[in-house]
């Protein structure tokens, strides 16, 4: 991790920005703080000197009009979204658009504070990205179509509701068959599901201009 590594966060809620640059401060991260993305993009900070944790849903450029922009500038700095609960299809969105990690409040801090260190020292090495590719390959494989159905359900932001009218079973039979994928992928969380789903190529990213 960069010793010059600045932690950007941007919310419009004053309290959770706060809240959020105390923990970050506390775990001794250099951070920066916006109370909107147009103030984060008017600043334009060094490219490669650290992170970005943004709410998704803000007034005038929301997080994922934020992502959009940074793939149109062509910026490779790592972003995490904080999302509110049930916008999970918001966060899958921002994931396909390259977003790193993503939290639904209220998140654990030391979840958080692990993603922030992870996407501050990403290993970008060619042979452990195939090395990871042929684990969730090989997980993939282990899943039932049933359960593959319901992954891609997952992926694609549809809730519990919606995969069961789709596939004509239960939102309970959706729910056994999501705690038994969860476990056969070994995913802590819906967004390893999102992160894998990506590697495997199951959700295009859109291309760079």
């Amino acid at each position: 991790m960069q010793s010059d590594a600045v932690v950007h966060v941007i919310d419009d809620d004053d309290a959770v920005r706060e809240s959020l640059e105390f923990l970050l401060r506390t775990a001794r991260f250099d951070v920066k703080s916006y109370d909107s993305a147009a103030a984060f993009l008017a600043a334009r900070p060094q490219e490669g000197s650290g992170c970005v944790i943004t709410d998704v849903r803000m007034p005038e450029i929301s997080g994922i009009d934020l992502l959009r922009r940074l793939n149109e500038l062509n910026s490779a700095i790592p972003v995490i979204v904080i999302t509110g609960h049930g916008d999970v299809p918001l966060a899958v969105e921002a994931m396909k658009l390259g977003a790193v990690d993503f939290f639904e409040k209220p998140f654990d801090d030391d979840a958080l504070l692990a993603a922030v260190r992870s996407s501050l020292s990403k290993d970008t090495d060619d042979s452990k990205r195939r090395a990871e590719r042929a684990q969730i390959d090989d997980k993939l494989a282990s899943l039932s179509n049933r359960e593959r159905e319901v992954l891609e359900g997952l992926v694609s932001g549809h809730p519990n509701k919606t995969i069961a009218y789709d596939l004509g079973i239960s939102p309970r039979t959706v729910e056994i068959y999501r705690a038994n994928l969860m476990t056969k992928m070994n995913a802590a969380s819906l967004s390893d599901l999102v992160r894998m789903a990506l590697v495997a190529g199951l959700l295009d990213r859109p291309q760079k201009p």
